[in-house]
């Protein structure tokens, strides 16, 4: 059991890495501070005898090896065991809920699959992997639920990603963790976790004006995206496919880029490629795509990224519509 609260799959894993590392660190300075006033007292001016230099002059490694190489294995195996968590992390179950929360000065507004919206609240339901996809509107935040011992910074203009699950219901405190401005210490929120009827009741009792993806093919079409990128909600000429490359199963495919490159097309793809075209330019499409930034709102480019997630037909569907 964890001596300070705790309430996610991961959050004593956390507390038992950072156990050990405070365990080790302090047992190596009580051993460097020990030999150092045991030598200060044993060869003290006036106290130093003709045999304790004979046996300083005499001295052996053995033992500085010995201590030096096994606090070197402890602390790296430790460090293993935090590069493993590290990397779960940011590696969330394909069933995750995803749930969009953009930061500006001084709020957290949170997205549902299903288009319900709130401020400075999240409500998730327990024992289901939730996936965060973060960005903010204005400067540099960082957003915290200490409770589920999670915390990233949040950046201007770019999609981070972490994911928890919850293992009880209650109501815990969020944070912004990063000094954003005067407001800073008013951006804060509550995490209240339900259980799954609990959860299913409030989704159907928040108000929403359409799902995020629906929102998200209207703003595909109005937006002018469908006049050069194929969609199969469009009949099958849609779209000038010779200019730009098809919506449909991009979502999770790999990309190469005009630079040479081979990346995954994940929801920080597709929102970097709105927001800076020629970062994003594909190998074989000469034309270049207009940047959208000052166009779109966050939450607009929530609702696009939703829906181009939808044409992925490997896309797993997401609880919460």
């Amino acid at each position: 059991m964890s001596w300070l609260p705790e309430a996610s799959a991961h959050a004593m894993r956390i507390d038992i890495l950072l156990a050990g590392l405070v365990i080790i660190s302090l047992a190596v300075l009580g051993l460097v501070f020990g030999l150092m006033a045991l030598n200060v007292l044993r060869f003290r001016a006036g106290r130093t005898s003709p045999i304790a230099r004979a046996s300083a002059e005499h001295k052996g490694w053995g033992f500085e090896i010995a201590w030096t190489s096994a606090t070197l294995v402890i602390f790296f195996g430790l460090f293993l065991w935090a590069t493993q968590l590290y990397v779960v992390g940011f590696r969330p179950p394909d069933d995750a809920i995803q749930i969009y929360v953009t930061g500006k000065q001084w709020m957290w507004k949170i997205q549902y699959p299903g288009g319900q919206r709130e401020i400075n609240a999240l409500h998730v339901p327990v024992g289901r992997p939730v996936r965060l996809l973060l960005t903010s509107e204005d400067v540099i935040h960082d957003f915290s639920i200490p409770v589920l011992r999670i915390k990233h910074d949040v950046l201007p203009g770019r999609y981070q990603s972490l994911w928890f699950t919850a293992t009880r219901t209650g109501s815990f405190r969020l944070y912004c963790t990063q000094f954003c401005g005067l407001g800073h210490s008013r951006m804060t929120g509550t995490l209240t976790v339900l259980n799954a009827t609990d959860y299913a009741g409030w989704l159907n009792s928040a108000p929403a004006s359409g799902s995020l993806a629906t929102v998200g093919e209207a703003l595909f079409i109005r937006s002018g995206c469908s006049g050069c990128h194929a969609s199969s909600r469009y009949a099958p000429d849609a779209g000038d496919t010779s200019r730009a490359p098809s919506m449909v199963g991009l979502y999770g495919s790999r990309v190469a880029l005009a630079d040479g490159r081979a990346i995954v097309a994940d929801a920080a793809f597709l929102h970097d490629s709105i927001l800076d075209p020629p970062r994003r330019q594909g190998a074989s499409f000469a034309t270049e795509m207009p940047s959208f930034r000052g166009v779109l709102a966050e939450e607009d480019l929530a609702a696009l990224v939703a829906y181009l997630q939808t044409l992925s037909p490997t896309l797993p569907q997401e609880a919460g519509n």
